[in-house]
């Protein structure tokens, strides 16, 4: 049974969020520091202060990076409570960083003011994780709002428009001595070309166990998304791509935005 991106984090995979990524959240803010810094994600001097919001956040590691990066205000926004619960603990010397529970949806035109933020990241998959592409589209609109004449916006996600097929379905997350985690992707026919099934599946040691593992698995849905659908979404809202960026052998797509002059 799939379930929705939202229900899938808090109810499996937030506990594990943090491990799957690296599993120290401080070394992972400083790795993305620097690569929001080569982005040209930087705090301008403005008098008002400077603003920059993470939407879908997770537990933090891209709030904390631009918090250190010298950004006077951070909204770290996400759905999943779990995950704010552990940006706040390692937030605790961070006071630029304000964790919000909002639905990324209604973010930005509840939180903040029209052309006040002077950077605006959507790292990850998030994208992927919106109901719709019409929920895309509506989202690149609100951040075109939202971004101050010379702010920055930075989109990651991974373009899935070209189905995988055989054991290329089968992506390896991470594995360590106590846990291995791996992710198969299905494209059911009644999906056609929208969504795709991701399945989770990860393995814990247990030393009660017969076989010495556990396997815990969930599923959810997810978008499909093509980068010249993303890019023309892009244009329509007002935002001009500076730069984009393909990760070798992957279909990790980044683009880099400003506001159309």
């Amino acid at each position: 049974m799939t379930t929705a991106a939202v229900d899938h984090y808090d109810r499996f995979l937030a506990e594990h969020y943090t491990w799957m990524l690296g599993g120290d959240l401080v070394s992972l803010a400083a790795t993305q520091r620097e690569q929001l810094r080569e982005w040209g994600v930087v705090p301008e001097a403005h008098p008002a202060g400077t603003l920059a919001v993470d939407l879908g956040c997770g537990p933090g590691h891209t709030s904390l990076a631009l918090a250190d990066l010298g950004f006077d205000q951070v909204l770290a926004v996400d759905l999943s409570r779990s995950l704010l619960d552990e940006l706040s603990a390692h937030a605790a010397d961070a006071p630029a960083v304000r964790p919000v529970r909002s639905d990324l949806r209604t973010a930005l035109p509840e939180l903040v003011r029209p052309g006040s933020a002077d950077a605006v990241v959507c790292l990850g998959d998030t994208l992927t994780h919106l109901p719709t592409r019409g929920d895309v589209a509506a989202l690149l609109n609100d951040i075109a709002n939202a971004l101050a004449p010379d702010g920055t916006a930075v989109l990651t996600y991974r373009d899935l428009a070209v189905p995988l097929t055989g054991t290329d379905r089968f992506l390896p997350v991470r594995a360590a001595e106590d846990r291995i985690m791996t992710c198969f992707l299905e494209y059911p026919d009644d999906f056609d070309d929208y969504t795709v099934v991701v399945h989770d599946l990860i393995h814990v040691r247990d030393a009660g166990s017969d076989s010495g593992w556990t396997l815990d698995a969930h599923s959810y849905r997810k978008l499909r998304l093509a980068h010249d659908w993303v890019v023309q979404q892009c244009r329509t809202a007002g935002l001009r791509v500076v730069r984009e960026e393909t990760a070798p052998g992957d279909v990790l797509r980044t683009l880099i935005l400003q506001r159309a002059r």
